[in-house]
């Protein structure tokens, strides 16, 4: 079938219920920012060795973490180059710190290294954009908030097996290629190109410019993941666990599928969900008829 938008789209409360809500700060931390997390394969301490490794343009640093209330003449410039390079920033009691690299001197700045490199978005999307209209249109996976490196992990790696040309992740509130992703991966992540954007929405809208439909995955609406024909260059959208996609990402979505479910639990776990829709893209790629053109344009 034509890619066609559902009736009706889902009010804003339509989204997954979220889970319980977590005890502490300190949970949250654990999950995706703790600079002592078993997710990090290294981990650089100080202000200069940190400072200098973004100076020299390091792709692999996963994340820096600096303590609260930390003050340094050169933090500007560390903050600085951070953005510029796409380095997620977090802030975090100093107590954390200390307890991920014990008696060293670190001047309340870790950073860890991530366990592949990323790619530029920007470049990774004139990539995909030069693929629009070939024979084999542009398959897009987006990631809105996955948090447990398992899940992530085990998406890549079938990303990677159904032909997934490029994934994007948020910088923020999400796990990033960390030891246990690239564990769960089983050397997807060799073979796939990952990049960290900082605005799910605006890459979006940069990925319709370049006439690529975007699909999110929701469990509220109406019409099958089946019906969507993925044949068409295909940005497919799916949310973090218990918290679905987020609203303006569900909002600035062409349309919205979803799994059909029968039993009482209301969605599959998210890596479950990507196999699932990844693999009837492949499967109505791989049997397309030869010559078909995009509707879109």
């Amino acid at each position: 079938m034509k890619p066609r938008k559902p009736a009706n789209k889902p009010s804003n409360d339509g989204r997954h219920k979220r889970g319980p809500a977590r005890a502490d700060s300190r949970d949250d931390l654990d999950r995706t920012q703790s600079p002592h997390h078993a997710e990090s394969t290294d981990t650089i301490y100080g202000l200069m060795p940190v400072l200098e490794a973004l100076r020299a343009g390091n792709t692999s640093l996963g994340q820096i973490t600096i303590a609260e209330g930390a003050r340094h003449e050169r933090l500007r410039e560390l903050l600085e180059l951070a953005r510029l390079s796409r380095v997620p920033v977090h802030r975090v009691p100093r107590l954390a710190i200390d307890r991920a690299v014990p008696g060293a001197t670190h001047q309340g700045i870790i950073a860890s290294r991530a366990a592949s490199h990323y790619r530029d978005p920007d470049e990774l999307l004139e990539e995909l954009g030069l693929q629009v209209g070939n024979v084999n249109a542009p398959l897009v996976l987006g990631l809105d908030a996955v948090e447990d490196p398992r899940n992530l992990g085990a998406i890549l790696r079938t990303a990677e097996c159904a032909g997934v040309g490029g994934v994007f992740i948020p910088e923020r509130r999400a796990v990033g290629l960390t030891a246990t992703v690239a564990k769960a991966a089983a050397g997807a992540l060799e073979h796939i190109s990952v990049a960290r954007v900082t605005n799910l929405v605006q890459l979006i809208e940069q990925l319709k410019q370049r006439k690529i439909w975007v699909i999110g995955a929701a469990a509220e609406v109406t019409s099958e993941y089946t019906e969507w024909d993925w044949t068409v260059p295909s940005a497919l959208f799916l949310g973090g666990e218990g918290t679905g996609l987020h609203r303006l990402v569900r909002e600035r979505c062409d349309t919205l599928v979803r799994i059909p479910v029968l039993g009482r639990i209301e969605s599959l776990n998210v890596s479950v969900a990507a196999g699932v829709i990844l693999y009837e893209a492949l499967r109505q790629r791989s049997a397309r008829t030869p010559g078909k053109t995009d509707p879109r344009f």
